[in-house]
């Protein structure tokens, strides 16, 4: 009786959650990373408080998101050739100074009234090179943190718990002190608190990786990535659908702005409440994730996240109702954060060790890379039929995309198999308790 209680509360309860905290690096990198995120928060929710009232259009939202995120798409693939060739935390540091750098240039440039639009296109560009680095970097350096690689799918679920937590604590705070004192707050306190994820990076021990580095020249490691995920049809096939999200689905953030001031008839506060929504959301399906043991199903749990997300915005867009708006800002979020975490997850365990780096940069680029895109086109288009209008179409955009996946999956599941009975993380098959039956069923699910 007593064996059978500890098994529950070691499969089940908060230690379950939050088993990959038990390894010190991560523990480190969980604890920084989660007050750095929570100033990047506050600062992105102060630059679009800002534009929306320096410029009253949503067109310059989408163009300064664009302006942000473009870059990454042009940088992600060769910070993934690096990736998988120098070290993550050497490289990790230096786009945390430069970041750093950023947010403290635009918080004497609001203190000294000699902000501009143009100006906060400019180091918006400048901040969407850094993270273009800085995310598959992350994403990659993730792997290096824990010690048994069943924790693996587990602290990735945790990261995006630190990432949606911070959402949650950041726009809030942020639309309390936009309020009270000002944009240039928020972007002070982001400054500092990137000392917090630089200070856990250089505590870090770290043992150095068994593998096969790629030493070539950078433009035939980037080709060789990039044939490696073309090849492989469940990596190809997951890329494409979250570029197709990234493009349809993700620009509804950029609008956010117009729906607090325009539609709900609120200030920052209304703004702040909206995002922190969304972060709550997020933070459910973090915690979603967490608790699970297993990778299985993952692929189908891709398909529902999508759904929800579309239910969401779609809902969100017929909303005049502060409370049914956040409600529903809630849903959405945490339906992107389960799909964005599920497809880290599927990814990080069926890609080789020696081109983790790429291929999390196809990452970042198949969503940082697109979102842009979207963002320009959701601004252009709302300010031709309406910002409401504009998220109808892209939730029922993401439907169809998740219809379409959803009839590949079984074609998907017959090459993903394989690979996870090879790394032993189907614990059954690893474990040689599996039969031969079980895997016939496992692969049909």
């Amino acid at each position: 009786m007593r064996e059978a209680t500890d098994k529950i509360n070691d499969t089940g309860g908060v230690r379950l959650i939050l088993r990959a905290l038990k390894h010190k690096n991560y523990r480190l990198f969980f604890a920084g990373q989660g007050i750095s995120l929570t100033g990047t928060w506050m600062q992105q929710v102060a630059i679009s408080w800002l534009v929306y009232q320096m410029t009253s259009s949503a067109f310059y939202l989408g163009a300064i998101m664009f302006a942000s995120q473009i870059p990454a798409c042009i940088a992600a693939p060769f910070a993934g050739v690096l990736a998988d060739r120098w070290s993550l935390r050497k490289m990790l540091v230096v786009t945390q100074i430069l970041s750093m750098f950023q947010a403290t240039i635009l918080a004497v440039l609001v203190v000294t009234h000699t902000i501009t639009v143009w100006k906060i296109m400019c180091l918006s560009i400048f901040l969407g090179l850094i993270n273009g680095f800085d995310m598959p970097i992350r994403q990659a350096f993730v792997y290096e943190l824990v010690d048994r690689q069943e924790d693996v799918p587990n602290a990735i679920a945790l990261n995006s718990l630190t990432f949606n937590g911070a959402r949650l604590i950041g726009p809030s705070i942020a639309g309390v002190l936009i309020a009270a004192v000002g944009e240039s707050i928020c972007f002070s306190l982001n400054a500092v608190s990137y000392l917090a994820v630089i200070g856990a990076l250089l505590a870090m021990k770290l043992t150095p990786r068994n593998i096969n580095r790629h030493n070539g020249h950078i433009i035939i490691g980037l080709k060789d990535g990039l044939l490696y995920a073309y090849r492989f049809v469940p990596i190809r096939t997951i890329l494409l659908l979250l570029a197709l999200i990234g493009i349809v689905g993700m620009p509804y953030a950029v609008l956010m702005p117009v729906f607090a001031k325009d539609i709900l008839h609120g200030g920052p506060r209304t703004l702040g409440f909206l995002m922190g929504a969304v972060g709550i959301g997020a933070l459910c399906g973090a915690l979603f994730l967490a608790s699970r043991r297993t990778v299985k199903n993952l692929d189908k749990i891709v398909v529902l996240a999508i759904s929800i997300f579309a239910i969401g915005i779609i809902g969100f867009s017929f909303s005049h109702n502060v409370w049914l708006s956040l409600c529903l800002t809630l849903l959405a979020g945490f339906g992107m954060m389960v799909l964005m975490a599920s497809i880290n997850t599927i990814l990080q365990t069926v890609v080789d060790d020696d081109k983790r780096g790429r291929i999390m940069s196809l990452y970042t680029m198949a969503f940082m890379g697109t979102a842009p895109i979207g963002s320009l086109l959701a601004g252009s288009v709302a300010h031709q039929i309406g910002a409401s209008h504009t998220l109808q179409i892209s939730g029922v955009l993401c439907i169809i995309a998740a219809a379409v996946f959803w009839k590949k999956l079984s074609a998907i599941r017959e090459m993903i198999h394989p690979v996870y009975v090879r790394k032993g993380i189907i614990p059954q098959v690893a474990n040689g308790i599996g039969t031969a039956t079980q895997m016939s069923v496992e692969t049909k699910e």
